[in-house]
């Protein structure tokens, strides 16, 4: 493994002091602006009164530049290596506003500062062994995040929760290695020191422990992608009206023209915990219009690859139908729409329909089943694809996945030339030290320039 120091030193990491502001530009309450590094306190002691401040007390204090008033502002200190960045930090929330944290950001550049680069200051906290690079990951998603299921999963990764199930599955491959080593150290030993079942229940105990991880690929793509629910059903249904209710804003066109709409509309919503891209299509209906068939064949592709389809009737003969077209183009579960409801009051909610499909009453103009169906969602989509759980951390990036699937291939390779015998017990142990090394280039146990270079770059300046 490699250190702190010498990580950051490959990493061209200075000991220069940084600052950024922290908060948006623009209009706003409060602007925080941070400044990181072995000299902040002696450069924010140059323009802030009264200093010395303690640290972890927030104090108020007032900000110059030379004789020039900047503002009064509310002053935290944090000492290294107790601190974000392992650093000494100086937190200064100043009004909001563009003039103001422009004009503070300006003195502590005039007294020896620098503007620091986008993700400075978390690729600092994970020089400094604050965190690891796969919770710094966990920072940008938590940012990014634009439901619960993304913030609750990154919150977690953040805690640590996939960075210790990495570090276990790398501690049973090393002990795996270390097994092998003693066995071919011995080799004279009858069966060697080590019995042949227990190296096999320690592979196969690794190689379950990696596919239960795998399997939490399809509700990680959801909770960072949003689980594509295509709206489908013949023309003039209720499919745009239905989009927008759900949507909460008029975003497609509804006419009583069939064939109003032409291409896919997608807009993002939180049904419970998962983010949902909706996606109103056009109707599906031969069509000799080849604009209208145009659309039409989109709506078949976006169903062939939905994780959810909203199958929609104004009847339960247009349902059925339309099921018929659905069951031919896609696998994804289907949740029936009675809609228009509030026109066809005979049929009971939420009953058994055609195909043995169950479906939900709605109407857009009353409301009615609207926050049935999103209840319905929620649940099909858990039953369908898991849920989280804080106990499972799950992949949600590719360069998760990929270091996984390489040490689940590696391990799966070593286990077939250890059982065959085909392979030098040294040479088949070059598996294992692969696998190891997936596992290590996801938590930054070793050198990883290239990873942190992409990581940081996609952060906002003052984090």
């Amino acid at each position: 493994m490699i250190s702190g120091q010498a990580l950051q030193q490959s990493l061209g990491g200075g000991t220069d002091t940084i600052a950024a502001l922290g908060t948006p530009h623009g209009r706003g309450a409060i602007a925080v602006v941070r400044l990181s590094g072995g000299s902040a306190f002696e450069i924010a002691g140059r323009h802030i009164n009264p200093w010395p401040i303690n640290a972890r007390e927030a104090r108020l204090c007032t900000v110059y530049d030379g004789n020039q008033l900047l503002d009064q502002a509310v002053v935290t200190i944090y000492v290294a290596p107790q601190s974000f960045t392992g650093e000494n930090i100086v937190e200064i929330s100043t009004h909001g506003g563009h003039v103001v944290p422009a004009s503070v950001m300006s003195a502590l550049i005039g007294s020896g500062a620098r503007e620091a680069l986008p993700g400075e200051f978390t690729r600092r906290a994970v020089l400094n062994g604050k965190l690891d690079i796969v919770q710094a990951e966990a920072i940008g998603d938590l940012i990014d995040a634009q439901s619960s299921a993304m913030q609750q999963a990154a919150l977690h990764q953040l805690d640590g929760g996939l960075s210790a199930r990495i570090g276990s599955l790398r501690q049973g491959i090393l002990l795996l290695e270390s097994l092998i080593a003693y066995d071919m150290d011995f080799p004279e030993e009858d069966d060697g020191p080590v019995s042949s079942d227990r190296i096999i229940d320690a592979i196969d105990g690794l190689l379950g422990s990696l596919d239960v991880l795998l399997s939490t690929i399809p509700v990680g793509e959801i909770v960072r992608e949003g689980a594509v629910v295509v709206i489908a059903g013949e023309p003039n249904v209720g499919k745009s009206s239905l989009f927008n209710a759900l949507l909460g804003e008029n975003r497609a066109i509804v006419t009583e023209i069939p064939g109003t709409t032409r291409d896919a509309i997608e807009g993002l919503i939180n049904a419970g915990r998962w983010p949902i891209r909706l996606l109103d299509t056009a109707g599906l209906r031969k069509s000799r219009d080849r604009v209208e068939q145009l659309g039409i064949e989109t709506s078949e592709r976006y169903v062939s690859k939905a994780h959810m389809v909203l199958a929609c009737g104004d009847s339960e003969a247009s349902l059925a139908r339309i099921l018929v077209v659905l069951l031919k183009v896609s696998t994804a579960p289907v949740l029936g729409l009675l809609t228009k409801c509030d026109l066809n009051s005979e049929v009971k909610p939420k009953q058994s329909g055609p195909q043995s499909t169950t479906y939900v009453r709605v109407s857009t103009v009353t409301g009615e089943g609207l926050g049935l169906l999103q209840h319905e969602m929620e649940s099909c989509l858990t039953r369908t694809y898991g849920e989280l759980t804080p106990e499972l951390p799950v992949l949600m990036r590719a360069r998760h996945v990929q270091a996984v699937r390489i040490a689940r291939t590696e391990i799966g390779e070593f286990r077939e030339a250890w059982t065959s015998g085909l392979l030098p017990v040294p040479v088949a142990a070059v598996h294992l030290r692969m696998a190891a090394g997936a596992m290590e280039s996801l938590i930054g146990a070793v050198s990883a320039d290239d990873v942190l270079e992409r990581l940081f770059s996609s952060f906002c300046v003052g984090k």
